[in-house]
């Protein structure tokens, strides 16, 4: 599948909330193809469809476990609990990361690609990068909540 240009910021594509996928086809499919292979070509753990200029409600996470690839379509968290903060980055900023809090658990309601809906729980990491990519959904960027931006240096020294 074509790998698919990184929409940077401060496109206004990026700041907009997404629109409700609707339709569950061959054209979804595909993108989310694209999307995957989009994302391991440039070496993240998420993609957002405004990510790559499409304003849909369409996100992609794989932190590279035993979860695999989730695909969340139209999602929403409807509950979450616990605090952790720990570095981000986006592939939509190169070379930017900060330190932010997210919740450490959540319950997402989600579609997958037939349009059936799911409930997908997460923790840690996990929950980090799902809830990155749904913030994404709703415009909203993770440079809105860095509570300190890190250099290299920083980045090292919260790396194992």
């Amino acid at each position: 599948m074509p790998v698919r240009q990184i929409v940077m910021f401060p496109a206004d594509v990026l700041e907009k909330t997404c629109d409700e996928v609707t339709v569950f086809d061959r054209k979804l499919t595909k993108l989310l193809a694209d999307m995957y292979d989009t994302m391991i070509e440039n070496d993240g753990v998420g993609l957002a469809a405004p990510q790559i200029g499409i304003s849909e409600k369409i996100a992609i996470v794989d932190i590279d476990d035993q979860n695999g690839t989730i695909e969340l379509i139209n999602p929403v968290i409807i509950e979450e609990r616990g605090v952790q903060t720990g570095p981000e980055g986006c592939l939509s900023f190169p070379g930017l990361y900060g330190e932010v809090s997210r919740a450490d658990y959540v319950k997402v309601r989600t579609f997958n690609r037939k349009g059936k809906a799911r409930i997908i729980e997460a923790e840690g990491f996990l929950a980090r990068a799902i809830q990155h990519e749904i913030d994404h959904l709703e415009g909203v960027l993770f440079t809105s909540k860095v509570i300190k931006y890190l250099d290299e240096e920083d980045l090292e020294s919260t790396e194992g």
